[in-house]
């Protein structure tokens, strides 16, 4: 296992991530419960896999077979949602650290999926409440 060059990170490298987790946060506290939920717990499950064939051989199938209980715990609780999150962006930092980045054409990108996913993750941890409230229209007539 041969460890790539890991570039020192800027600014955008945790702003980019930042912007970008409060736009995830918008959108999603349009989406009603219990479907904002289920579909985050959808998304998480999918994030589980994304590192298999990444550069740490079959250590690779650890953080699946722990992630994935939680995930479907997620399911059932935003709480659960939030720490496969964390989980996730704890599964981030050896990637980054070793130069095996989630998206190959961007050497930061795993140090920006942890920052991203950290943040959502404390959304997640507070219950997913929504920040954008849409009011309904009354109609009479």
């Amino acid at each position: 296992m041969s460890v790539s060059f890991v570039p020192a990170p800027v600014p955008m490298n945790y702003i980019g991530p930042a912007v970008g987790a409060g736009l995830f946060i918008a959108i999603m506290s349009l989406v009603p419960h219990p479907a904002r939920r289920n579909f985050n717990a959808i998304l998480a499950a999918g994030a589980v896999g994304v590192y298999i064939g990444n550069g740490f051989g079959v250590w690779e199938l650890i953080y699946p077979a722990l992630a994935t209980p939680v995930v479907y715990l997620g399911l059932r609780s935003y709480r659960a949602t939030g720490v496969a999150w964390l989980m996730h962006a704890t599964w981030d930092l050896p990637h980054h650290f070793a130069g095996h980045p989630i998206w190959p054409f961007l050497q930061t990108s795993s140090l920006g999926c942890m920052v991203f996913d950290t943040l959502i993750a404390a959304w997640f941890l507070a219950g997913a409440p929504s920040i954008i409230r849409i009011r309904e229209a009354k109609f009479t007539g």
